[in-house]
């Protein structure tokens, strides 16, 4: 007898979300259908992720039913946040999984002299934690937010609260793609919209570590239980701008250096990136399992994956919290919604 079970991809055209979706096809219980709801800012790109995943599905052995329903969604604008909203609370009655892979981070350029002294200084180093990418300071949306924080942040976590009336009935599983470059030093305490800050996407990915510290017993309350999860070092499309053939494949060799040298963050494919995503939607006894820590996506140097958890880090957790739930309620007030569930 089949089991529907809705999965809701939040930048789900990336080549992290795709990767989720093939892993989630392949560890759901047998008689299991999915259906996927796969958010992207162009519905062309929507209809291509289902396309992927689709094609995916159609090439195994065990084949299972899978629908795609593609869903425009633009995380940098609060009104648009709220109808996608109000049409998944009238759509379905149960989400059963939700990945929030939003990953906005304005990359300017590299500088280069400062690449090669890291490189050659600490190659490791340089391919894990660089220092050399140039991020573009004080953006903001047309929400007059700054945009990285409304991007990665606040729009999927209001998104969450507004869809709580169906994620409580599906004893639901959300889940935060955060990073290994989330350390308290990239969140500024003074400027928690990451306006003025020099790492904004380094910043968001450290508030959703504190935001999800600052929730899951709240959301476990109400039945639904999240995650933080991390997928390592991969190759992912964004990649791509400022890098030539050359450089790119200077990129990978390094990569594959450091995972030999003893980098077990460097997963390098998507694939292996998109483990500890899914793993987490696994688990048996899921109050057995803990939710205070990040689930990292790994490798041995033999390229053979693995979970690592980490600990998180909770300062500023209570400052975190108060400040989402200030811009919860302002919004809720200025698009004209009461309703905090």
């Amino acid at each position: 007898m089949s089991n529907e079970k809705v999965v809701l991809i939040i930048g789900a055209n990336s080549t992290l979300g795709l990767n989720i979706a093939y892993r989630q096809i392949e560890s759901q219980a047998p008689e299991d259908s999915l259906i996927f709801v796969l958010t992207s800012r162009s519905i062309e790109r929507a209809n291509e992720a289902g396309d992927s995943i689709k094609a995916f599905n159609d090439q195994r052995e065990a084949v299972r039913k899978v629908t795609t329903v593609p869903l425009v969604l633009d995380l940098t604008n609060m009104k648009n946040v709220l109808e996608t909203s109000v049409l998944l609370n009238k759509t379905y009655k149960a989400i059963n999984y939700v990945y929030v892979n939003a990953a906005l981070g304005v990359c300017s350029g590299i500088n280069w002299f400062s690449a090669i002294q890291e490189v050659i200084t600490s190659p490791v180093q340089a391919v894990t934690d660089p220092h050399y990418k140039i991020q573009k300071v004080g953006l903001m949306s047309k929400d007059d937010m700054g945009l990285v924080f409304e991007a990665n942040v606040f729009g999927p976590y209001y998104l969450i609260r507004k869809i709580l009336p169906i994620l409580s009935p599906g004893k639901a599983v959300v889940v935060w793609i955060s990073s290994i470059r989330s350390d308290p030093n990239y969140l500024p305490l003074d400027d928690l919209e990451l306006i003025e800050s020099p790492t904004p996407y380094e910043g968001s990915k450290r508030m959703i570590d504190v935001m999800h510290l600052a929730t899951y017993k709240y959301l476990k309350s109400k039945s639904v239980y999240q995650y933080v999860v991390q997928p390592g070092i991969f190759v992912s499309q964004s990649f791509n701008v400022h890098l030539n053939i050359i450089t790119y494949y200077l990129m990978m060799i390094m990569f594959y250096l450091a995972r030999r040298w003893g980098s077990y963050w460097h997963t390098i494919d998507p694939y292996k990136a998109a483990n500890s995503p899914v793993y987490v939607t696994t688990f048996r006894d899921r109050d057995f399992e803990r939710q205070d820590i990040k689930y990292g996506s790994a490798t041995y140097s033999d390229g053979v994956e693995h979970i690592k958890p980490e600990e998180l880090d909770f300062t500023g957790k209570e400052k975190v919290a108060e400040f989402l739930l200030s811009k919860e309620k302002e919004w809720n007030i200025r698009l004209g919604d009461q309703d905090t569930s």
